[in-house]
């Protein structure tokens, strides 16, 4: 499977607590911060939550 390189390029400021919540299990804490998940249906769940907040490329 391939891999998702996933950036935070949003403040999670004011957002609610389920999308705080999915960008903390995605391990993205602060703007800038950037992971690498595999591409499964969980990750792409999470990333549907919060897709407004983030910038996802293949890694």
């Amino acid at each position: 499977m391939a891999n998702l390189k996933i950036t935070l390029v949003r403040s999670l400021n004011s957002k609610s607590e389920k999308q705080i919540a999915t960008a903390h299990s995605l391990g993205l804490r602060k703007i800038g911060a950037e992971t690498v998940q595999p591409d499964n249906a969980q990750t792409q769940g999470k990333i549907k939550v919060i897709s407004h907040l983030i910038k996802v490329t293949e890694a």
